[in-house]
């Protein structure tokens, strides 16, 4: 009876060592790779089930999902999108609260944009706000040229002269108030012309009004040569009755 009471002993002793061996191996298990991600590395703390629970002090956590699983990882640096946030507690990766924004330094502030947008006092851009100018080798905004308010529209001229033709030109111009942070970066227009009608078309004492004067010089002699030619065929008449 003793010798059986015994062996059931060893047996329960055996278990309870296996058990314990068993549990050793699951906790040196927990580091191993489920999938292709190395769940428990860097980790104080691990699930198997949800990965990290708790990282080492140099190392953010990071909260990835895939579909509807979820689980912690410990990363050197956080993943596009995301920036670093260091707490007394616990380094996180917080996720960018800026529209295409592709990693940034805090919260409201991207220090890289999307493929397409411009980087500009951390926001994201389609297109350079006014005031300023895109460089395509770096995708950022940068202070451009900037100009002053048009002129009024100068008189219309042609060939310096203000008559003697139909049509002419008027100019405005404005002034370059500010040069770009740049030389590559090209001003806009100061200058532009269009066309207008002259108010005065014939010029007085020009060459148009030189031609009316002989014009009406010349329909005067001849009046007056018919005149006199309608007199001396008078004259003739009465002296022939």
């Amino acid at each position: 009876m003793r010798f059986r009471l015994f062996s059931f002993a060893l047996i329960v002793l055996n278990c309870m060592d296996y058990g314990h061996c068993q549990t050793g191996r699951w906790r040196r298990g927990k580091r191993a790779s489920y999938g292709s991600n190395p769940i428990c590395k860097g980790c104080l703390s691990c699930s198997k089930d949800n990965g990290c629970i708790r990282c080492q002090h140099k190392l953010f956590f990071f909260l990835r999902r895939e579909g509807m699983r979820q689980y912690g990882e410990c990363l050197h640096s956080c993943p596009s999108g995301y920036y670093g946030l260091r707490t007394p507690d616990m380094n996180r990766c917080s996720r960018c609260r800026i529209e295409n924004c592709d990693s940034c330094f805090s919260r409201d502030f991207c220090t890289k944009c999307k493929a397409g947008f411009y980087s500009h006092r951390g926001r994201c851009f389609r297109g350079c706000p006014p005031g300023f100018a895109a460089l395509e080798e770096l995708m950022e905004c940068v202070e451009g040229c900037e100009v002053g308010q048009w002129s009024e529209w100068g008189t219309c001229s042609r060939n310096n002269k203000t008559c003697g033709f139909k049509w002419g030109l008027e100019t405005r111009t404005r002034q370059i108030v500010k040069k770009p942070a740049k030389d590559t970066i090209p001003c806009p227009t100061i200058a532009e012309s269009r066309r207008c009608k002259m108010a005065v078309r014939h010029c007085p004492g020009g060459r148009r009004a030189t031609k009316t004067k002989e014009k009406k010089k010349k329909k005067k002699n001849l009046m007056e040569r018919a005149q006199k030619q309608h007199s001396i065929f008078l004259a003739t008449d009465k002296t022939s009755q």
